[in-house]
């Protein structure tokens, strides 16, 4: 178990921590590649025969698979079947339902974990401040055809006709002018705004459609001036979210880190447990991406509403570069919408949906995330087993060492623990360890290690709530929700230790579950991570799985 020590300095000249790089053999590095392949590990797949023989390391995938539950998919058997098949966070959306509805369905979800044994993640997505068309008279669809005038007031009493409709945002002749667009029902309708007056605009119609009342409104690079929690979310947060202890919440159209903050304090402040996600939708959100960044604990690009915000061919270049910002930082990010739209239908996906899958896990998500698909689709089960199969066949062909220099590149002035953590997937990779254990009392340092993408599966050892103060850890949260909250990560496996008396039967424990797993064998080389006791330094062994 020998090792050296040596340091780095980065791209400043600072020092920015101790490495800790074994002895043994080194894994050769990584050949260079052209450009676009820079992410495919060539070892491995260095033919189109190669990548056709090529199989997933592991069953199942790093990627995590989050499910919206809705009326297909909320029955105790059914989640159990989303559940075997790969889910690992069950999304509530509560811009649809009661609370009563989403409780019986949270029931449910927990239940079926209980059954089959599995932990679950459970999130709420707030309904969030929206602009909507009001109420038609006699409450039937009017037919707007190309080139008519229709006009928008501010009245949202008014009822209206194929002529003038009410719109619920209060301050629509403020922020628009002449030449605005907007948009209406999912971008079905698109209107120009011509003039603009007191209480109303006229726009044009440039497009023949239908129009239902209360279709959801969208006006592309508008600041929309709403509070970020309407008083709806504020009751969804406190009396469903807190009561029933969530694990996530994410935050509709979020457009600045005073957004974040004010939905931290709603929850509780800084005592609260809930991890706070911010969904991306307008350009607001993407003008002060690096402030919510840092404000937040993850962000969801959520496509369909960002898609009618800003020109929809440059959302995969927003995609692209939030994704990066979140790699970079080692927060989770979750890539939505219209993933698999198409199995809401069919039992097979397109294969554009299985292409934009795995370039979402070549870009470096963490999460891919189901709506439709699984709340209302025919074939919920079928979707998630889809996703989780094309996820680990993308991960599969990554070059890991690659994505870790790229990382460890870039970053700099990292802490003494952040560069602990990188030293351990580097000696992971030059030894070509299996697992990289880590002993977790808040999740910090599992994440640190997860932001530099290891190849060896990374095994999340929870130190138990009576344990810690012993073992001198210093994290008090619920050791289940702390499992639940781990998934938002790629490529973690947490598991709660049974109580022991010293950090190395923990880490026994682990190596003993992560086998049970199959993500190592006995005689697999094993890198472990933890806290030294009486000291906050984290230390760094060598092992061999045991028998």
């Amino acid at each position: 178990m020998g090792s050296a020590a040596s340091t780095r300095k980065n791209s400043g000249g600072a020092v920015a921590g101790t490495h800790v790089v074994s002895s043994a053999t080194s894994r050769q590095e990584a050949p260079t590649v052209p450009g676009n392949l820079t992410l495919i590990d060539t070892a491995k797949v260095n033919s189109l025969q190669a990548a056709m023989q090529s199989k997933p390391t592991f069953k199942g995938s790093r990627t995590r698979v989050i499910c919206t539950l809705g009326p297909a998919s909320r029955s105790v058997e059914m989640i159990k079947k989303l559940l075997v098949a790969g889910m690992k966070i069950a999304r509530f959306n509560f811009s649809h339902g009661t609370h009563e509805y989403h409780l019986e369905t949270l029931t449910n979800l927990r239940a079926a974990c209980e059954e089959v044994g599995y932990e679950c993640g459970v999130l709420l997505d707030t309904k969030g401040p929206e602009v909507r068309t009001g109420f038609l008279k006699g409450h039937e669809a009017i037919m707007l055809e190309k080139g008519q005038d229709l006009t928008l007031t501010t009245d949202y009493e008014y009822e209206g006709d194929s002529t003038k409709i009410a719109c619920s945002y209060p301050h629509l002749c403020r922020d628009v002018k002449i030449g605005t667009q907007v948009l209406c029902a999912d971008g079905s309708i698109t209107l120009e705004v011509k003039s603009v007056g007191d209480g109303e605009i006229v726009t044009e119609v440039l497009n023949s459609a239908k129009l239902g009342e209360r279709k959801n409104m969208n006006l592309p690079g508008v600041q929309i001036d709403l509070p970020v929690i309407t008083e709806k979310d504020k009751v969804d947060l406190v009396d469903f979210g807190l009561k029933h202890n969530v694990d996530f919440v994410a935050a509709s159209f979020v457009q600045s880190a005073a957004d974040v903050n004010l939905i931290r304090e709603t929850l509780g402040g800084s005592d609260c447990s809930i991890k706070i996600i911010s969904k991306i939708e307008n350009q607001s959100g993407l003008n002060n991406f690096s402030e919510i960044l840092e404000a937040c604990d993850g962000i969801m690009i959520a496509r369909g509403d960002l898609g009618m915000e800003i020109p929809m061919q440059k959302v995969f270049v927003a995609q692209k570069l939030m994704t990066h910002h979140c790699n970079m930082v080692g927060k989770p990010v979750i890539t939505a919408t219209q993933m698999l739209e198409s199995m809401v239908v069919n039992p097979r996906p397109t294969r554009a949906e299985a292409t934009d899958v795995a370039n979402a896990v070549l870009d470096g998500t963490d999460c891919v995330m189901l709506s439709g698909e699984t709340a209302n689709g025919a074939h919920p089960e079928a979707a998630v087993t889809a996703m989780t199969d094309i996820c680990a066949e993308a991960e599969s062909c990554l070059n890991h060492y690659t994505v870790f220099k790229t990382i460890y590149e870039n970053v700099e002035g990292v802490s003494i623990h952040e560069s602990i953590a990188s030293s351990a997937v580097r000696t992971s990779a030059k030894i070509g360890a299996a697992i990289i254990v880590v002993l977790a009392a808040s999740g910090g340092t599992s994440q640190l290690i997860a932001k530099y993408r290891p190849e060896a599966a990374i095994v999340v050892g929870v130190v138990p709530l009576d344990k810690r103060e012993a073992l001198e850890f210093k994290g008090r949260g619920d050791p289940s929700k702390l499992v639940r909250q781990s998934f938002a990560s790629r490529g973690l496996y947490p598991m709660v230790c049974d109580p022991a008396d010293s950090t190395d039967d923990l880490i026994v424990q682990s190596m003993v579950w992560a086998k049970s797993k199959g993500l190592c064998v006995a005689g697999d080389k094993v890198v472990a991570v933890h806290r030294a006791q009486k000291t906050q330094v984290l230390v760094m062994k060598i092992l061999s799985c045991p028998e």
